[in-house]
């Protein structure tokens, strides 16, 4: 499956954002998704993943009540919305994808138990 994620730009803090995950070749519905974001020079870091059969969802502790994570399969696309951003959070966010024929997605914190990867969307929040 090919990820496709869109939304970035430039906001202000105190702002909102919201990206989108599509998919090209599958239905998502068929993948546990998730949001990963990384600055240059650190490693990638878990944000948000929601799964693809009860739709349970996880967050990284420093998002979590800002962060939505939702997925409409009609129009096979996942969603993250974030509302009252940081400049902490400016960073390159990926979606990722974990093939459910593998079995429900354990660790969706963890960057190695995905399977597919988008290739990433700016997000710049200026103070």
């Amino acid at each position: 499956v090919q990820l496709q994620a869109s939304g970035g730009g430039l906001v202000q803090a105190g702002g909102s954002l919201r990206l989108s995950c599509g998919a090209l070749g599958r239905a998502l519905s068929n993948y546990g998704m998730g949001w990963f974001r990384q600055t240059p020079g650190k490693e990638r870091e878990f944000v948000a993943a929601i799964t693809s059969t009860t739709g349970s969802t996880y967050y990284a502790d420093s998002v979590r009540g800002r962060f939505t994570i939702s997925r409409d399969n009609a129009k096979n696309t996942v969603y993250l919305q974030m509302n009252s951003l940081k400049p902490e959070d400016t960073a390159v966010y990926y979606c990722a994808a974990h093939d459910i024929i593998k079995g429900s997605i354990s660790r969706p914190r963890v960057e190695r138990d995905y399977d597919y990867w988008g290739q990433g969307t700016q997000v710049t929040v200026s103070s």
